[in-house]
């Protein structure tokens, strides 16, 4: 493995790995939560990411397009997280909260909602291999979150005692009704289409800076290189 080149992402996916392993542990963090599903999903990856690498002597993670859907998942956590749960409010008042606990928390989440999806979206954007995603494959990144959102309005109207009823409040039909419930549930749905269309794009756009940066340069002063011509040949 040469080292100059593989070491930026060995170093970047160890952050990321670093991150979110102790937001999962700071803090409660209960399954129900998307947050934190798609970050166990990301721990995973990462880390598989991390060994297979390493062992084949490559910066080039496997399943690419796997890992567009873990960038896409990721993203879906922090966006949810600061425009519908937060209501876009700057987060870091509550990393120095008189209460300790309620600090630790808060740095957990902090870690999961917006360190470590910044830094799989640098992951992306940094590091190929790229152009391998398609757009159709956005179809199936939102079947995760899509899914996730039935499962968890289904769960809470089956069983209205279990803890964690309804996860995030647009979930919730009590709130605002059924129709209440459907609507904020569409405008999600077209967020988080707009979000994986974004990251396809950026994939794009990566590989197109990538390919201009490493393309050969041309010097204009340099003369045209010619090709000797053939000696004539005469019949005798």
């Amino acid at each position: 493995m040469n080292r100059r080149d593989h070491m930026g992402p060995l170093i970047l996916r160890g952050a990321i790995v670093a991150a979110l392993a102790t937001g999962l542990l700071l803090g409660e963090r209960l399954l129900p939560y998307f947050t934190s599903q798609s970050s166990i999903i990301a721990l995973a990856y990462v880390v598989t990411t991390l060994v297979v690498t390493i062992q084949r002597r490559t910066s080039t993670p496997p399943a690419p397009r796997l890992r567009g859907a873990v960038t896409f998942w990721l993203l879906t956590t922090a966006l949810i997280s600061h425009i519908l749960n937060n209501r876009g409010e700057s987060p870091l008042p509550g990393l120095v909260v008189a209460d300790p606990a309620l600090a630790i928390d808060n740095w957990g989440l902090f870690l999961l909602h917006y360190v470590a999806p910044g830094l799989v979206l640098l992951d992306w954007a940094l590091f190929g291999p790229h152009g391998i995603v398609r757009w159709r494959d956005t179809l199936l990144w939102l079947l995760y979150p899509i899914g996730y959102g039935v499962v968890m309005i289904a769960r809470g109207a089956l069983l209205p005692e279990i803890n964690v009823r309804y996860p995030y409040p647009f979930l919730d039909p009590t709130l605002n009704g059924v129709d209440g419930m459907l609507l904020a549930l569409l405008r999600v749905v077209v967020m988080l289409a707009v979000i994986s269309l974004a990251v396809v794009a950026l994939d794009r756009l990566s590989g197109f800076v990538s390919r201009r940066l490493t393309a050969p340069s041309i010097d204009p002063a340099a003369p045209p290189s010619t090709a000797s011509a053939p000696s004539e040949v005469t019949d005798h």
